[in-house]
């Protein structure tokens, strides 16, 4: 997969005002508005051969991407979905330049992420990262950030809230429930991409509830690029299996502890 806009990757050695100039200009160019080569509806985990027959389009290529690591290296895995199939596994292991930081996750893991996504053969027509996208001090966390480097449509997918506020208090919900998350003073407006009260940024989204098992937070998802926070909350449901994570980012999290036992 190349980069579309090299000259917006992050990359190491700059300070923290740089990293988030940075951010700012990736936020200004990213597109949270649907700009997709696909039908959503198209979108499934049903076998691709059983979809076409069935009279609807060939589903496209999802990527999921997940990291494992190995002291002060990265393991980026993506795994390539097409409807229930894997279709491709790839991984890269990269050196890591920086600790985690809240809001600056991009420039950790992004540079690896990068680096597998260069070994791809095949090109998704959407990427699935663990980890935010619009829901993010500037809006533009690492699903937003290299959605725009790729120019690829991406949603972000997170297991906590870094920023925002949610309509409706998320704990204990059913399997299925959703709620908007907006936007709150932790939260700049970028370019045209305001961040008002009355801003979605993403949804919180009860992907998965077991009767035999203690109460499951809900995952939090939101647009990273050329998707509207609407169509990415109904892609991770469309692509959610009998896990709490989507099939996509699960596949890869496998993935990547799989390899991660090649180094060890």
């Amino acid at each position: 997969m190349r980069q579309v806009h090299p000259g917006l990757a992050p990359r190491p050695g700059l300070a923290r005002a740089e990293m988030e100039s940075l951010q700012r200009r990736v936020a200004e160019t990213a597109v949270f508005e649907d700009d997709l080569s696909f039908d959503p509806t198209s979108v499934s985990l049903a076998d691709p051969t059983t979809t076409t027959l069935s009279g609807v389009s060939d589903p496209p290529l999802v990527a999921g991407i997940d990291q494992s690591f190995l002291d002060d290296r990265a393991l980026s895995a993506v795994v390539v979905l097409r409807g229930g199939e894997v279709v491709e596994r790839v991984h890269a292991v990269s050196e890591l330049d920086l600790p985690y930081v809240p809001g600056l996750l991009s420039f950790r893991e992004g540079g690896p992420i990068l680096d597998a996504l260069a070994t791809l053969d095949s090109d998704p027509d959407l990427l699935v990262f663990d980890g935010s996208g619009r829901i993010h001090f500037r809006q533009a966390g690492l699903a937003t950030h290299l959605g725009v480097v790729c120019d690829v449509p991406s949603i972000g997918v997170a297991k906590s809230l870094l920023c925002g506020t949610p309509d409706e208090d998320v704990d204990g919900r059913p399997e299925g429930w959703q709620t908007p998350i907006r936007a709150d003073d932790s939260v700049d407006a970028v370019g045209g991409h305001p961040a008002t009260p009355e801003t979605t940024i993403g949804y919180a989204f009860q992907s998965r509830q077991y009767d035999s098992r203690p109460i499951i937070n809900p995952l939090y998802v939101s647009p990273g690029h050329r998707l509207s926070a609407e169509t990415a909350v109904e892609l991770v449901s469309r692509l959610s299996g009998d896990y709490k994570l989507p099939e996509p980012t699960r596949l890869a999290d496998t993935y990547a502890d799989e390899a991660k036992a090649q180094y060890e």
